[in-house]
């Protein structure tokens, strides 16, 4: 049977706060796995010795943008913070890999991937996957990794900092780097679901995009400027929008793109207003695909939490056991001083099970028949079933 755990800190030192969110998390001597998060603003190395003071237990997680949430409250600190979920479970075993980001990370992924499957002590592809990446190269760490076992459902988030600085950081057992990836393999027989959604709405705002540069400056829609374009659909002017105006304008209005076959919108946050009317987005998006201008209120962007938490229950099989709740700091961004309101909805969905929420700028899944996919101002609410 499945068990999960929950422990933070707000210590001001930080290797106590890891010791003292470690101490409150273990189950005993059978956790398998813990899941760290902990803030930018953390000596995040002391954070990881406070951690591996107490336990030998793998642990993998990220900086999260400016808090976290437990089932106690919001867990937030101007010197920092410290939270992790464990797991145990007799039935359950992973491997964990990490790598530092270098020329190529597609071939990165295939390491990782290789690396993983090593530690676990098989042969065999995973039944489920966790990964952690840096806000930049997602896609293509995601296919490597592929390449190896194949479409395998997954989770995650890109780490974070408080104000889109590079301050984020990756932590896979007792590294800790910046740019790079890290991936949790799961091998078990417990429930795992996974509820990915944006939980905006279409408008009647879409065109076909006609340029794109490396991969994540939007250039051209319909032959217009991007930027230009976006602007008359939000009745904005490009001026209004240059720089990181456009980050916090969009995140009612961000851009969408459809899977193959419509069950899934992937959101494209528009982080970047450039000077030459072009945009910079938050994830990858490809020449000749349909963008639709999408939209959402922040009472929307609230109660969508509770909403989706709802929706993971449902498809739990078995009893739940755990959530890790991954939730864009974009939208966190959006929601402002309401962030109680969050805590509260998941709180009454949850049910008394223990949760974990982290704060992202990258967040990864799938939905029905979709692929794995990655997108920004999005949830990835994961349940874990106790059989």
């Amino acid at each position: 049977m499945l068990r999960t755990k929950v422990g933070y800190s707000i210590n001001e030192d930080s290797f106590t706060a890891g010791e003292m969110a470690t101490k409150n998390a273990l189950i005993g001597n059978s956790s398998k796995i813990g899941f760290l998060f902990t803030s930018c603003k953390s000596n995040v190395k002391e954070v990881v010795k406070g951690v591996k003071n107490l336990t030998d237990t793998p642990i993998i997680g990220c900086t999260s943008s400016g808090a976290v949430i437990v089932p106690d409250g919001i867990v937030a600190s101007e010197n920092g913070y410290a939270a992790m979920m464990t797991l145990a479970d007799v039935n359950l075993t992973v491997g964990l890999a990490s790598h530092e980001a270098g020329k190529n990370a597609r071939q990165i992924g295939r390491k990782v991937a290789l690396e993983a499957v090593k530690n676990a002590g098989t042969t065999v592809a995973p039944n489920y996957f966790y990964m952690i990446a840096s806000p930049k190269e997602e896609e293509e760490y995601l296919m490597g990794i592929q390449d190896v076992i194949g479409r395998v459902p997954f989770f995650g988030g890109s780490a974070a900092d408080d104000s889109v600085q590079g301050k984020w950081k990756i932590i896979c057992n007792d590294k800790v780097f910046s740019d790079g990836v890290a991936v949790a393999f799961f091998y078990t027989t417990s429930d795992i679901v996974t509820e990915y959604t944006g939980s905006y709405h279409d408008t009647s705002n879409k065109g076909i995009i006609t340029e794109v540069n490396e991969d994540r400056t939007l250039v051209t829609i319909d032959g217009e400027k991007s930027l230009e374009k976006y602007s008359t659909w939000v009745q904005k002017t490009p001026e209004e929008l240059r720089g990181t105006n456009l980050l916090v304008s969009s995140i009612l209005k961000p851009l969408g793109i459809k899977d193959q076959i419509g069950n899934l919108t992937l959101i494209r946050h528009p982080m970047i207003g450039n000077t030459n009317n072009t945009m910079n987005l938050g994830n990858k998006v490809v020449d000749g695909t349909a963008v639709i201008q999408m939209e959402t209120t922040v009472e929307e962007l609230i109660n969508s939490t509770g909403e989706t938490l709802k929706k993971v229950r449902k498809k739990l099989l078995t009893e739940p056991s755990g959530y890790i709740l991954i939730h864009s700091g974009g939208r966190k961004l959006g929601i402002g001083n309401r962030l109680e309101e969050v805590h509260k909805q998941l709180v009454k969905e949850s049910k008394g099970i223990p949760f974990i929420v982290v704060f992202t700028f990258g967040e990864y899944g799938y939905s029905e028949n979709s692929s794995n996919s990655c997108g920004g101002l999005m949830l990835s609410f994961t349940g874990f079933g106790k059989e």
